[in-house]
């Protein structure tokens, strides 16, 4: 706080000193004056356009494999082995645009058994894979 020297009465300034604030301002002012002209882009780029009017309409069915406790599989209900599943599934993600991969896995089936399925799904380049479940019941 600053203290009066030349007065009489000894009580502190009323005045309030304005210099280290014109110094701010002025400092502050100078490095918007020096830093605004670098905002604007000197360099043209010419970017791609969006053609939001296309729209895929090719619809892929789904692969449904169901999963039994046993290990048992079904793709799309018909029974199938673990080398047949990993032909299906490197002829599926071979196609453009790729089927989505649904699992549905009884509650009961140990997640070793879907762990590898999902292994040998993404082996073979699958990358859509979604899991089916039931509603609160």
């Amino acid at each position: 706080m600053a203290m009066s020297t030349g007065d009489s009465s000894g009580g502190p300034m009323s005045e309030i000193n304005v210099t280290p604030l014109v110094d701010v301002m002025l400092v502050l002012l100078i490095i918007f004056m020096i830093t605004a002209p670098l905002m604007s882009h000197r360099i043209t780029v010419e970017l791609p356009t969006a053609n939001p009017k296309v729209v895929d309409t090719e619809q892929v069915e789904p692969m449904d494999l169901a999963v039994k406790p046993d290990g048992s599989m079904y793709l799309n209900d018909v029974e199938v082995t673990e080398a047949e599943l990993k032909a299906q599934f490197a002829v599926a993600a071979a196609k453009s645009p790729q089927p989505e991969l649904q699992i549905r896995a009884d509650k009961t089936t140990e997640y070793k058994i879907v762990r590898k399925i999902l292994g040998s799904a993404k082996e073979q380049g699958m990358v859509h894979v979604g899991f089916i479940t039931t509603g609160k019941e």
